[in-house]
């Protein structure tokens, strides 16, 4: 297992502290902030830890301040209802005495019923994308260069963009930006890590995707991207570990607010999960130079 994937595990492996109380802790790597779906990946495990028996099959969250790396993050789960099929959860993840991020997450036990879903995109398969090897060999001299710091990183999610030419100042008409996905190494096989570990790749990029028409990335140091607002749904059963299509598009961008979606597929095309987002895009204004003397 790297070792990427290692730390990613024990970031999701929350210190139980009280009944309904956990704490999470975040990686030393100099971010200013903590990284949304850091939150979203750890808020959702506060949640199945109350639940037995039942998979989350939705889940809706805010961001209401930033996260400090250097601190613990306190996750209080309410457990609002245990029904015959539903249950209910409501997570609060706090900070400096303040809550940051709040969630509300459903589950329900798998039960038959009619079946229909969307046809996934018509897109490369991973092997004939770049690999990360070759995206660092060849691509990454030509990237600018938040973005190249950024791949240059051990991650523990690959990346494998099917219009990877956006990274290198391609400008596209079509606000569509797919990308293949997977953990960097074998998960275990308890299918409640492998939905905490798509909840925390889900906010890698799609926020991003709201910028596609205009040429520009939230890698740039003249826009601040934050996220605001962030829905999953899962669908059917997957594996992390293997690679899974992030279908995304953008409906919508005004008033400094950017909103994406994405269907997430499986390589054989099966729909496992949808998401949306909405994220805050604000384009930094220019230091004023002082007056000369």
């Amino acid at each position: 297992m790297s070792s990427a994937v290692s730390d990613l595990l024990a970031i999701l492996d929350l210190e139980p502290l009280e009944v309904n109380l956990f704490r999470g802790r975040s990686p030393q790597v100099g971010w200013q902030r903590v990284f949304g779906g850091q939150v979203i990946g750890q808020a959702l495990v506060a949640a199945c830890r109350t639940v037995d028996g039942r998979q989350p099959h939705s889940m809706h969250a805010y961001f209401m301040l930033a996260g400090d790396p250097k601190v613990p993050i306190i996750y209080e789960v309410d457990r609002i209802r245990d029904g015959k099929s539903f249950a209910t959860r409501r997570v609060v993840a706090i900070q400096h005495g303040q809550a940051i991020f709040t969630m509300a997450v459903s589950f329900h036990n798998d039960e038959p019923g009619l079946d229909h879903q969307m046809t996934m995109p018509d897109v490369p398969k991973p092997d004939a994308l770049p690999s990360d090897a070759i995206i660092k060999e060849r691509v990454l001299p030509q990237m600018p260069d938040p973005v190249r710091r950024y791949y240059e990183r051990d991650r523990p999610i690959e990346l494998r963009p099917v219009e990877f030419g956006r990274y290198l100042g391609q400008k596209s008409d079509d606000p569509r930006f797919n990308v293949w996905i997977r953990a960097t190494s074998r998960l275990p096989d308890d299918p409640t890590i492998h939905r905490c570990v798509l909840a925390y790749a889900s906010d890698m990029m799609l926020l991003d995707t709201a910028l596609v028409r205009h040429g520009r990335t939230v890698f740039e140091k003249s826009i601040m991207g934050a996220s605001l607002d962030h829905a999953l749904w899962f669908h059917r059963p997957f594996r992390a570990d293997e690679w899974l299509l992030y279908a995304q598009d953008s409906p919508n961008l005004h008033g400094a607010r950017g909103f994406a979606r994405g269907l997430i597929y499986t390589a054989d095309g099966t729909l496992v999960a949808s998401v949306a987002q909405e994220g805050l895009l604000r384009e930094r204004r220019p230091e004023r130079q002082p007056p000369s003397a």
